[in-house]
C-alpha cells in the first residue's frame, strides 16, 4: 500500500515535532524551595561599534554575589530568550539552583539581544542587525563586548578579568557568534556553549572546521549541541556542519563535548540539557582564580 504524498509529509512532520517535544526542562529549571533567588534587571544600550543600533539587555546577579570578590561572567546571545521564566532555558533559575548547589561558580549573567536599527520613518519597522552581528567572521562582536558591554556592566559589578572564568553562549547564529568571540579573543573568553550552531555558509562560517584543524590549538573549552533533524537549506546542513566541528575539535585535541539529539532547529534539546552542560563547562571552577 502506497501512502499519498500529503500523508507522508504529515507523518514525517509529526515525527519531527514529537522528536523535538520529547525534550523538556528538568527539575534544575524549576524554582526550588530554600534556594536564594538572583536579581534580573533590564537595560537598553545604543552601540557605537554597531552604529545606530539599539538593543535590550539583562543582567543577572546571584544572591551570593559579594562585591569584594570578582564574579565569573557568562554572556548569552539572544538574551531575551534565555531569561524567560517559561522558556526552554530559564537560565536565571538554573543559575540559582546550580550556584546554590556549588555546581557552578558565583556568576554574573549578561543576556544581550541583537541590535536593531530604528525605523527611519513613522510606520516603518526597525531593521534587525542580528545576522550581521552574529554570523560575520571577524572580531567586531568581540570588540562590542570588550569595549562596550562588559565595561558598562563593570560600572556596577566586580567582574573577573580571568578568561578561564568567562563563558559565552548562544543558539543558532548566536552559537556561532559565541564561538567566534572566543576564537578571536581567547585572552578574554575561553568557555563556549553553542546550541544548534550555524556553522554553515550564511556569512562564511562553514570554514571553521578547516581553520580549527590548521590553526595552533587555542585554550578553549567548547560544548556544542545539535539535532539530527536540524536545518538543511541553501546555507548548508546544520547536523553535518556540527559533526564536522566536533571532528575538527577531536583532531586538534580540544577540550570539547558534542551532544547530538533528534530535535529540530529549536532550543528544546539545548534547554533540556542546559544544567548538565553548565556542570560540564564549569566542572573545575573551584580551581579558578577569578
Amino acid at each position: 500500500m502506497r501512502l499519498a504524498p500529503a500523508l507522508i509529509l504529515f507523518a514525517v512532520s509529526g515525527f519531527l515535532i514529537a522528536a523535538d517535544e520529547d525534550y523538556k526542562p528538568g527539575p534544575d529549571a524549576e524554582v526550588k524551595e530554600g534556594v536564594p533567588k538572583g536579581e534580573v534587571t533590564q537595560y537598553s544600550w545604543t552601540s557605537k561599534i554597531f552604529p545606530r543600533t539599539v538593543r535590550d539587555y539583562w543582567v543577572y546577579v546571584p544572591a551570593q554575589y559579594d562585591s569584594a570578590k570578582p564574579a565569573c561572567v557568562m554572556v548569552l546571545q539572544d538574551g531575551g530568550g534565555f531569561v524567560r521564566e517559561k522558556g526552554s532555558f530559564r537560565a536565571p533559575i538554573v543559575f540559582d539552583n546550580l550556584i546554590d548547589a556549588r555546581e557552578m561558580p558565583v556568576t554574573i549573567g549578561i543576556f544581550i539581544n541583537p541590535g536593531k536599527v530604528p525605523a527611519a520613518k513613522k510606520g516603518q519597522e526597525a531593521r534587525s542587525n542580528r545576522s550581521f552581528e552574529y554570523d560575520t567572521l571577524s572580531d567586531q562582536y568581540a570588540r562590542f563586548l570588550m569595549e562596550e558591554m562588559l565595561p558598562e556592566v563593570a560600572k556596577k559589578y566586580n567582574l573577573t578579568k580571568n578568561p578561564d572564568a568567562r563563558a559565552i553562549c548562544g543558539n543558532s547564529s548566536g552559537g556561532i557568534a559565541a564561538f567566534t568571540v572566543a576564537w578571536e579573543r581567547p585572552d578574554e573568553f575561553r568557555k563556549v556553549i553553542s546550541h544548534i550552531g550555524s556553522f554553515t555558509n550564511i556569512r562564511g562560517g562553514h570554514v571553521y572546521p578547516a581553520l580549527i584543524r590548521k590553526t595552533d590549538k587555542k585554550p578553549l573549552r567548547v560544548f556544542i549541541q545539535d539535532g539530527e533533524n536540524d536545518l538543511d537549506n541553501l546555507h548548508g546542513n546544520w547536523p553535518l556542519a556540527n559533526q564536522q566541528m566536533a571532528a575538527a575539535f577531536e583532531f586538534s585535541k580540544y577540550d570539547y563535548k558534542f551532544v547530538l539529539g533528534t530535535g529540530r532547529h529549536s532550543g528544546r534539546h539545548g534547554g533540556a540539557i542546559f544544567p548538565d552542560t553548565l556542570r560540564w563547562l564549569w566542572r573545575d571552577w573551584k580551581e579558578l582564580q577569578p
